[in-house]
């Protein structure tokens, strides 16, 4: 069986190790009848099946420790090293020159939590549980527990195999700091149930819309945050912060090794909020005045606060890189950056992703399946393993990640996974497969599909009404999808729409009948 790592210092917090699934101390109601006897099935087959994998996996000291950081709503074009000429970001830029910049990344999805899931799980929109955002279920017992209003979203299932757990079966301490959106504390969609020894931040989306809160989450207590209501546009401790300190917390406690540190920060996703010595940098910044929304608390300064948060995420990223050289983990950290989505839409809650070009030139925005909303940053740091300032020119999505830390770390992925590993890429040992073909499904936005198909791709848009028509667009001439060649390719769009029809599977959780229908 696996056991507890005896130097956690999370286990004196009442988190179990029971087969890599991390349970809360306190009793919590089950999240539907039976769960507790599956649970424990599952178990027993997570014992064989890990026990067996174990055999091909790499030795203790060959295993790297991996930090994964996700940043929110960030497009590929805010940051130095993708082009962007107005928000500074030396510390990522630098980060990308030390090793790989991937120029054709894609997230799991153009939204936030089935971008996540498909990360944690390895597996596109098609074939994912979580498919859209959304808060439908039955954990009312959540508010009244805990007295707050930020229940969170549908939780992934107790059978579901994450990233945490397939490392924490090879003997990984894993923490993760920041924003979850896969389940609140107690379901079974919870980092603690999922893998994870330690949970710092926000459950719930909606919470994280503050970047002020009066409090945040460590496993299930609420830590209050010094100096903030929770209501107030400023406060006196900001989220983000509080994140990079608790991963430095984390990473030198389990400084011997190794470690996953899951970082999915929320900057610079709205409200427009950042902390004075962000925005100093930002005096000359131009601004343009807009329309308050009601849904994020205002800025004076939109443009300024804006480019801040993204500096400050910039600056929180240059501290953990300054602490795993502090520490002389340099040669046995690999060290992942990327986003969950392309950015926010233009002139809402004050983001203004036409002046910053944050799509670099691409076409759409978040919740878009076009390049704009769903192309994002991958940059991959390994001293000594990846070769500094290379490029990587070949398309890879979300979905990649866990085989590929599955590889880094001595563990096998599950067979049904749509990742291909990338780590033979990264390390310069072998050439990306070329022709692969990617799929993505949102029911929102009026419900969006997406193939690409080597260079093609594929979008359909409207499938809220019905089914509608493929629009087809040849990146390799026209990446920024202004011209639908779609009459001009039959066969193309013939495999564009046998890809995507073989791609989704129906969910009664996320039902799409446009897709569903004979």
């Amino acid at each position: 069986m696996i056991l507890p790592h005896s130097s956690s210092p999370w286990l004196r917090q009442g988190v179990g190790h029971h087969t890599g699934r991390r349970r809360p101390a306190k009793c919590y109601p089950l999240a539907e009848p039976g769960a507790a006897k599956r649970r424990m099935l599952l178990s027993l087959l997570a014992i064989a099946w890990l026990a067996c994998t174990n055999l091909h996996a790499a030795e203790p000291g060959q295993r790297p420790n991996i930090i994964l950081i996700m940043a929110d709503d960030l497009g590929v074009g805010e940051l130095g090293c993708y082009g962007q000429k107005l928000i500074k970001t030396p510390r990522i830029d630098a980060l990308a020159s030390d090793g790989m910049r991937f120029t054709q990344f894609y997230s799991g999805s153009p939204l936030c939590a089935p971008s996540r899931c498909a990360l944690m799980t390895g597996k596109h929109t098609g074939h994912g549980f979580i498919r859209d955002n959304g808060e439908k279920g039955h954990w009312d017992w959540v508010e009244e527990k805990y007295d707050t209003k930020f229940s969170g979203q549908r939780p992934i299932p107790d059978e579901t195999v994450t990233l945490a757990e397939l490392l924490h079966g090879r003997g990984y301490a894993t923490g993760a700091t920041g924003k979850w959106g896969l389940g609140h504390y107690g379901t079974t969609g919870s980092p603690t149930m999922q893998g994870f020894d330690l949970f710092y931040g926000y459950y719930c989306q909606r919470h994280a819309h503050n970047h002020y809160p009066a409090f945040l989450w460590r496993n299930g207590e609420q830590e209050p945050l010094p100096g903030n209501t929770g209501q107030d546009a400023t406060g006196a401790t900001h989220s983000h912060d509080t994140f990079v300190e608790n991963a430095k917390e984390f990473i030198r406690k389990q400084r011997e090794g190794p470690f996953l540190l899951y970082m999915p920060v929320i900057v610079p996703h709205l409200a427009i909020q950042t902390t004075e010595e962000a925005i100093a940098q930002y005096a000359e910044m131009p601004e343009a005045p807009y329309q308050q929304d009601g849904q994020y608390h205002q800025h004076p300064r939109p443009h300024a606060g804006y480019a801040a948060m993204v500096s400050q995420l910039d600056r929180g990223v240059g501290e953990i890189v300054d602490l795993i050289a502090e520490l002389g983990l340099d040669e046995n950290t690999l060290i992942l950056f990327t986003s969950d989505n392309g950015p926010t839409f233009d002139r809402i809650g004050g983001a203004d992703s036409d002046f910053f070009d944050s799509s670099a030139g691409l076409r759409g925005r978040k919740r878009d399946v076009y390049e704009g909303g769903i192309r994002v940053p991958l940059i991959a740091r390994w001293s000594g393993k990846i070769k500094a300032g290379s490029t990587e020119n070949a398309p890879a999505a979300m979905w990649d990640l866990l085989p590929t830390l599955c590889d880094a770390a001595g563990a096998t992925p599950p067979a049904d996974v749509d990742g291909v590993d990338l780590l033979p890429v990264m390390l310069g040992q072998e050439p990306p497969r070329v022709g692969r073909d990617f799929y993505w499904e949102l029911p929102a936005n009026g419900g969006v599909q997406a193939v690409r198909h080597g260079d093609w791709k594929g979008v359909r848009v409207g499938l809220g009404k019905g089914p509608q028509p493929w629009q087809l667009y040849d990146l390799a001439n026209d990446p920024r999808e202004t011209t639908d060649v779609v009459g001009n390719h039959p066969d193309v769009l013939e495999a564009i729409d046998t890809i995507a029809s073989a791609s989704h599977v129906p969910s009664k959780e996320f039902p799409f009948p446009a897709l569903d229908s004979p």
